[in-house]
Parts: structure tokens; C-alpha cells; sequence
């Protein structure tokens, strides 16, 4: 599978995700736009904050026909409780095989206390109902990220 670019289609792909169930990107084309967000890891401050943002979004995402789902090499266990403790509306996907942050291209050296380690670069990607890569953030900040990204679904809406 190639890196999907802005205005191709993505290749399908499937991943296990909380509440028992299988993401199937090809489910969701005719149905509804979909937003991943790739997250470095559950309950730390930058990803809580961001999970927190797209959860007190979701109903806006939801008026813009919009599925909202977010990744990271987490077990499903730890996504169940991250889930639970934060009250996400929407499904949380396990990229243990990293499959999925490879495919979008989000692993990349990281300075992490001094040392380079390989880790998952925040990055948000929105994908349409044809199931077209329609805009990409990468090297997110969160502060107001979800307005932007939000904002960019509503535009696919019109």
C-alpha cells in the first residue's frame, strides 16, 4: 500500500477498534466523511487534551456528516480505558503492527529526553465519502487544531 496524497483515493484498510468492533475504511464510503487522527499515545497530556477537543466537537462533526476516529500503537485494553476515562463518543483504533502509521506516513524520529526514538508524529488526516484524501495536518499543535479540522469537513459539506 502507497502513502495515500491529497485528491487519490485511500487504499482500504481495516483495524481492530474498542467496543469490540473492526474499522473498515471502505464501510464508511456513500455513508459518511471520516477523520483520523494519529496520536502519540493514550493519557498523556497532548493527546488527552486533543482527544478531549475532537470528543467536545463530536456533535458538531456529526452535523457535518462526519465519523471521527483516533489511532495509536496502544493495545485496545489501554484504548478502552483512555475511552472510558474521557468519554469519547467515537471508536478508538490499535495500530500495534503500525500498519496503519505507515501507510499515512506518521512514524518519525523523535527527540524524546534526549534520545531519538521512532514515535508517531501527530497528524490528522479527512478523508470523503468517496473515500478521497481531502486535506492532511501534519506536525499538529493541538491548540485549535479540532476548529481547523472541523472546519475543513463543514467546507466538504457544501
Amino acid at each position: 500500500m502507497t502513502t495515500p496524497h491529497i485528491d487519490e483515493i485511500v487504499t482500504d484498510f481495516s483495524a481492530p477498534a474498542t467496543s469490540g468492533k473492526t474499522f473498515r475504511l471502505s464501510e464508511f464510503r456513500d455513508k459518511s466523511k471520516v477523520v483520523l487522527y494519529f496520536y502519540p499515545k493514550d493519557s498523556t497530556p497532548g493527546c488527552t487534551t486533543e482527544g478531549q477537543d475532537f470528543r467536545d466537537a463530536y456533535a458538531q462533526f456529526q452535523a457535518a456528516d462526519t465519523e471521527v476516529f483516533g489511532i495509536s500503537r496502544d493495545s485496545l485494553t489501554s484504548h478502552e480505558n483512555f475511552k472510558a476515562k474521557q468519554s469519547f463518543p467515537f471508536e478508538l483504533l490499535s495500530d500495534k503492527d503500525e500498519a496503519l502509521s505507515n501507510l499515512f506516513d506518521v512514524i518519525k524520529l523523535k527527540n524524546m529526553y534526549g534520545k531519538q526514538v521512532l514515535g508517531i508524529e501527530r497528524s490528522t488526516f479527512l478523508i470523503d465519502k468517496q473515500g478521497i484524501l481531502r486535506h492532511e495536518w501534519r506536525k499538529v499543535s493541538v491548540k485549535g487544531h479540532v476548529d481547523a479540522v472541523l472546519a475543513a469537513a463543514q467546507a466538504l459539506s457544501e
